[in-house]
């Protein structure tokens, strides 16, 4: 007969056989959702969009810190209902604040209002399907708030759409300084869920403070493009192309000081972007994604079991980055074998290259191979590595924690590089 002691000895080793399989598993993984200091909530996807991706672009005028906390106060843990319901009534109430402020002439405090307006309509979007009716009318007047505020700047943010594939690529342009004289020119990529709104409170104010036209778009894939069938697709440079070919048209951006600079997904169209087209100078990103598959492959799991056990508030975001790549909506398990063939050679990369990589994500072994896989395959020798520090607050994806940090890096590089 087998003894009690015997039995509890075994249930304990199975037990710490599997902690120490799951822990080793989450080291392993790639998570670009998980937020390394805890801002708010309890549900992890919730507290990274909250903290890195919301809270923190009130240092480019993205959020008011009293007004985000508010409505984080108000909405339940991983519940994409209460999640979009609250961002659309702080939304509602800063456009209305912009809209006084408009009717007094006080173009400064509308400029804000709208500006917020605008960024809190988008964060109601992140958790909620394409397919539901409200989500194209809400994307739509985020973006008419936010050309609103552009035309208050000075020089005004101008917006411009860039013929292609029968479609057009929203873009944004601001110059650094009003006239025509040319000058260094970023132009900012993002990532798998991104509008091209939201890189303007990632870094746009850095860019113009350090002297650079500041760019954004959306590629396929991004902002409003897939309801114009047009997705993410591994040649990603062509897209890229279009946008460069109108830059170079444009007399205010000095062609031999055109950088690109990628997150997230963006960190594999900037650097391919830039070893298809020699007309980009430099290129930055965070972090450099070399294979899209395999860095997919090393994320948690999706599968039918695992999804049903998510959250709304995971699974919506989820099922709108698989409607971004071209499949059904609920095929969210499709989104590894659609990830097949993104990535780039980094021995076609012949520019100045820069990967930025935070405290965070540099644990994981892959993003570490990838990251070694870039920097052995660049042959320019003007080519650097950072690695944010944790202690800093750049632990989290794209170091959007610490744009100060970030912007600072970035600009010191391309300085050098651009003298």
């Amino acid at each position: 007969m087998i003894s009690k002691k015997f039995t509890f000895i075994v249930l304990l080793s199975l037990i710490i056989a599997t902690a120490s399989s799951m822990a080793a598993a989450a080291e392993k993984s790639v998570d670009p959702h998980a937020a390394y200091a805890n801002f708010h909530f309890k549900d992890l996807e919730m507290d990274f969009i909250f903290g890195p991706m919301i809270l923190s672009s009130a240092a480019n005028g993205g959020c008011e810190i009293g007004e985000a906390f508010y409505t984080a106060s108000k909405i339940k843990e991983g519940d994409a209902a209460s999640w979009q319901d609250e961002w659309l009534k702080i939304a509602k109430l800063a456009e209305d604040r912009g809209e006084k402020s408009i009717a007094g002439n006080h173009k400064i405090s509308a400029r804000n209002q709208l500006h917020r307006a605008s960024y809190y309509y988008r964060a109601a979007l992140i958790s909620m399907r394409p397919d539901d009716p409200r989500f194209k009318k809400i994307a739509l007047k985020s973006r008419e708030l936010f050309k609103r505020a552009g035309k208050l700047l000075e020089p005004e943010l101008e917006y411009i759409e860039i013929p292609f594939e029968g479609a057009s690529l929203p873009c944004y342009f601001r110059k650094a300084a009003a006239g025509n004289a040319p000058c260094r020119t970023l132009v900012m990529i993002g990532g798998s869920e991104t509008f091209a709104e939201d890189l303007y409170f990632y870094i746009a104010p850095q860019a113009l403070e350090h002297g650079y036209n500041f760019v954004t778009v959306d590629l396929p894939g991004q902002g409003l493009l897939p309801f114009e069938k047009k997705f993410f697709r591994p040649a990603m440079d062509v897209p890229v192309k279009a946008l460069i070919d109108y830059l170079l048209s444009r007399p205010d951006v000095d062609a031999s000081r055109l950088a690109i600079y990628g997150y997230s997904t963006g960190g594999f169209i900037a650097p391919r972007a830039a070893a298809y087209d020699s007309r980009i100078k430099a290129v930055a990103a965070s972090h450099s994604v070399v294979d899209g598959y395999a860095e997919v492959a090393n994320m948690p799991k999706i599968t039918q079991e695992t999804t049903q056990k998510w959250p709304s508030f995971k699974l919506g975001s989820y099922q709108a980055m698989a409607w971004r790549y071209g499949l059904k909506i609920d095929d969210v398990s499709g989104l590894l074998k659609a990830n097949e063939g993104f990535g780039y050679d980094p021995a076609k990369v012949t520019v100045p290259v820069l990967i930025l990589v935070a405290a965070g994500e540099a644990k994981s072994p892959e993003v570490q191979r990838q990251t070694k896989l870039s920097m052995d395959g660049f042959r320019n020798p003007k080519k650097k590595l950072i690695i944010t520090p944790d202690n800093e607050g750049a632990s989290s994806h794209c170091v959007m924690d610490n744009r100060s940090l970030m912007s600072q890096e970035l600009f010191d590089w391309l300085d050098e590089i651009f003298k």
